[in-house]
């Protein structure tokens, strides 16, 4: 099984990429040697601000077909998206559009596992309540969602690892979820 995971935004030192790479972790060394994660960054698709007027002229970029390839490629989904301003982040909401513009159903009826985290008691939870909320409408087949609230006072980051108990039962609750969802759709 071969899971795409990535954190959308747009930042080098991001902590949601740290809790993508916690995540990962736990799936490559907990679910079995059938697991195997490949995680993007966003960086590698950047593109010009979707417009339709742009698309006219110039059609879709390569790193929209590339980023919705790799969607196609993979059997499930992890995501932990950044929160700016109460919303997704620009980087992250540009390289959606672009994608869209393929095929509405980005992620293509893959099994999903959302997060989100921030340095605040939220944790990311209206950037994560709204990707939630859109998940049917994109082809996101959702097995768990969970944010991380006060990131610095609940993950380590000299070790890389949630420090609260309830919150990483939780995380690995919904990744076990999505190996179950992908490992049903592919049997």
């Amino acid at each position: 099984m071969k899971i795409l995971a990535f954190a959308a935004t747009s930042s080098k030192h991001s902590i949601n990429k740290q809790l993508v790479g916690y995540a990962t972790r736990i799936l490559e060394n907990h679910h079995g040697p059938d697991v195997t994660v490949e995680t993007i960054d966003l960086h590698d698709y950047e593109m010009p601000i979707y417009s339709v007027d742009r698309q006219n002229e110039s059609g879709i970029p390569q790193a929209a077909h590339d980023f919705f390839g790799a969607i196609g490629e993979a059997d499930a989904v992890l995501i932990s998206f950044a929160e700016h301003n109460g919303f997704y982040t620009a980087a992250y909401k540009n390289i959606f559009d672009w994608a869209s513009r393929i095929d509405m159903r980005v992620y293509q009826d893959k099994p999903t596992v959302m997060l989100s985290t921030s340095p605040g008691p939220g944790g990311g939870a209206n950037a994560l309540r709204a990707a939630v909320g859109s998940a049917p409408f994109f082809g996101n087949d959702l097995s768990g969602s969970l944010a991380i609230p006060s990131f610095h006072d609940n993950f380590d980051t000299a070790t890389g690892t949630l420090t609260d108990p309830v919150l990483d039962a939780q995380l690995r609750s919904s990744l076990a979820s999505l190996t179950t969802l992908s490992e049903r759709a592919n049997a």
